[in-house]
């Protein structure tokens, strides 16, 4: 099969054919039908410090997509040939403490498709029978594609109450965008989209947000003490991983106000947690991956039912063969969701 292969240990990546993956007892082969390009495959694509810590060449990577399945092991029962799907990514033991109290999303020996194993930039997928998710016979392709990242989103912004207040998006990239379009339909009565990008500041606004700043044209956090009354949002998600985005964060949070974080910051980041947590009474949150599979429910049911649009952030269609024109618009962030067709 042809496939994407993160090919040695520095940037970029080839087109290779290699062999179709072979599935063990409990997995699953999946034709993959549309591959979105994801944050994480920047990092591995560019070769980050990140990436260089984390990953290891020659292989086949990408972990977000949707296709049909077309081989089952020989221990499966719950999926079948035929069945459309995508997956959870996340890999999890099923044993750890984490695991074994319902807390799969952060299992401490957690394996990520595409990342430690390999990866959906291909004709073809293994994964286990277990990550399945299957797709509502509505729900197109490229939709189903991005559930994964979409879940991000979701359990951002629906970590604690959202329906009444005013929500702030920090960081405009996909998963910003997506979180716009789930603040809006969660019932969020103002929902502020933040960024440097005016073509996804403009994208944010077609996903609904109803106050868009440019935070190198003004002062985001000013701004956002006006657009309030001066009491600050009750709701901040922070996509953006920038130092001084983020401090900003803290300070337009209004006092009892929630942070729910996403975003990895690559530098060490300078808080005021005097004033802008403790005295704030603050609730802090890490989002990592997704409640596996609550999220999943969520999401879908969001995308399937047309609660959240999310046509205007599906910018880019490409065949395989073009990958590094989908890589070089996501580095230049001159685009949405990059999906990719084998």
């Amino acid at each position: 099969m042809k496939a994407v292969v993160k090919h040695e240990r520095g940037y970029g990546a080839e087109l290779r054919e290699v062999p179709i993956p072979k599935v063990g007892p409990t997995d699953v082969l999946v034709r993959v039908k549309a591959a979105s390009i994801c944050g994480t495959d920047v990092h591995i694509y560019t070769w980050d410090d990140w990436a260089a810590s984390r990953v290891n060449p020659p292989y086949v990577f990408g972990h977000e997509f949707s296709g049909e399945v077309v081989e089952v092991g020989s221990a499966v029962a719950n999926v079948q040939v035929g069945e459309q799907v995508s997956a959870e990514t996340h890999i999890v033991c099923g044993t750890c403490p984490q695991c074994l109290t319902g807390k799969y999303h952060v299992c401490k020996d957690t394996q990520i498709i595409g990342v430690d194993t390999q990866g959906c930039f291909a004709e073809y997928v293994a994964v286990p029978a277990t990550n399945v998710w299957k797709n509502p016979a509505n729900l197109p392709e490229d939709m189903a594609s991005i559930q994964e990242p979409m879940g991000n989103a979701v359990q951002t912004v629906l970590s604690g109450e959202v329906a009444g207040q005013t929500v702030a998006i920090i960081g405009c990239g996909p998963i910003g965008l997506m979180a716009v379009g789930v603040a809006k339909a969660a019932g969020a009565t103002h929902v502020i989209a933040l960024d440097v990008n005016e073509y996804r500041l403009e994208l944010a606004g077609k996903m609904g947000a109803t106050t868009v700043i440019n935070s190198s044209k003004e002062d985001p956090v000013a701004r956002v003490k006006e657009l309030t009354d001066g009491h600050g949002v009750d709701v901040v998600c922070e996509m953006s991983g920038h130092p001084v985005a983020m401090d900003q964060g803290f300070k337009m949070a209004t006092n009892g106000g929630r942070i729910s974080i996403l975003s990895l910051p690559t530098k060490r980041v300078e808080i005021d947690v005097t004033n802008d947590i403790v005295f704030k009474g603050l609730t802090v949150q890490g989002i990592t991956g997704r409640l596996m599979f609550k999220t999943w429910q969520q999401t879908s049911r969001l995308l399937s039912s047309g609660q959240v649009d999310v046509t205007p952030i599906l910018t880019h269609h490409l065949p395989l063969e073009e990958f590094e024109k989908g890589f070089d618009l996501m580095i230049k962030g001159a685009c949405g969701k990059v999906v990719l067709h084998p």
